[in-house]
């Protein structure tokens, strides 16, 4: 029986919440599929570096890197932890360090869900580059406190990091419905992001079977809202991609909803899977928090390890509960009630 070596680290509020549902039905999947995992729990979290002076021990890149996936359930306590330092302290220094430099995030609506436009049928795949752009690091401040403070943050785009964001956006669309949008803001920024449209235009080359466009993030955003059924696959910058797929999370019925990975496309690292939502410290332990998002992120973490006939029947199960209207709005159904009717289609 193959077994699969999974690190999960349940992290603040809600995260221990949706990851304890998530991993019901991930192992209700298992069972049916007769496949095994093998889970270690880590509790790195803001907590964790309340008691510790960090968000992880020092040995903990090389800890995860044995493992086949990691699950995330999500990180952030503001009131006793800036987000700053939980982001940069966990999160962000593994996608950097695993290389996962493809961020993965699908926005549909499920059955029975009403999301705030009046669309349906659309089926967005939004791939967001994951470890440098925007988010870097590069930069500083100076005069800190004093009238002449000084702050200075920069944008990294390498040759390197936009080719492989882009090729990877054309693979998916190719398997898709064959057309990619790549999203810039290229007459404003004439230097990273003129370098960006330049990328896709040479790349488009090779994928001759793919129709391409190039949207400015502003009317892309407006596009999102106005016809979300026009687009398939979507690439865009770091931070352009975070903004798109918070987005795109709204107009598919929530975070609550919103599954997303982070990939290690040449497979030297594990990969890691999250849903996009946040901690929600207000909610945490009180057992209604919506875990579809979760258990989403869940199955495509089993389809990136090559279990794609149990990613699909979670799927299917998730569909068949929202379809009954279980978990379609917040606060309808509780955590577990959600978690159960998910893994009662998966047990038939």
């Amino acid at each position: 029986m193959k077994t699969y070596k999974l690190a999960l680290i349940p992290g603040d509020g809600i995260g221990v919440d949706v990851t304890k549902a998530a991993m019901q039905v991930i192992e209700a999947a298992a069972r049916r599929h007769e496949f095994a995992l093998a889970c270690e729990t880590f509790p790195w979290s803001c907590q964790y570096y309340l008691d510790n002076g960090a968000m992880m021990p020092g040995d903990g890149i090389e800890t995860l890197r044995r493992f086949d996936a990691i699950y995330l359930g999500a990180v952030g306590w503001p009131e006793t932890v800036p987000d700053a330092v939980s982001l940069h302290g966990l999160l962000l220094p593994i996608r950097k360090a695993f290389n996962q430099y493809a961020n993965i995030r699908p926005h549909r609506l499920l059955p029975g869900i009403e999301g705030p436009l009046k669309a349906e049928g659309f089926d967005i795949l939004c791939i967001r580059e994951n470890t440098e752009g925007e988010y870097s690091g590069a930069g500083g401040r100076v005069h800190q406190g004093k009238e002449n403070e000084v702050a200075v943050e920069t944008s990294v785009f390498t040759r390197a990091g936009v080719e492989r964001i882009l090729r990877f956006g054309f693979e998916q669309a190719r398997a898709r419905r064959g057309h990619l949008t790549s999203v810039t803001k290229s007459n404003a920024q004439k230097y990273s992001m003129v370098f960006w449209d330049e990328m896709t235009r040479q790349l488009a080359a090779e994928y001759p079977e793919v129709t391409v466009s190039q949207m400015h993030i502003d009317a892309m955003a407006a596009k999102m809202v106005m016809a979300p059924e026009s687009l398939d696959v979507v690439v865009a910058s770091n931070l352009f991609g975070d903004i798109l797929t918070d987005l795109g999370a709204a107009i598919q019925g929530g975070l609550g909803f919103a599954a997303s990975a982070n990939i290690c496309p040449d497979g030297s690292g594990p990969s890691m899977f999250e849903p996009v939502h946040g901690s929600a410290p207000d909610i945490a332990g009180q057992g209604i928090a919506n875990p579809i998002a979760a258990i989403w992120s869940g199955a495509m973490m089993l389809d990136h390890l090559g279990e794609a006939g149990a990613a699909a029947d979670i799927l299917s199960a998730i569909e068949a509960a929202t379809r009954q209207g279980i978990g379609i709005r917040p606060g309808s159904h509780s955590t577990t009630q959600i978690t159960d009717a998910v893994i009662a289609t998966l047990e038939v």
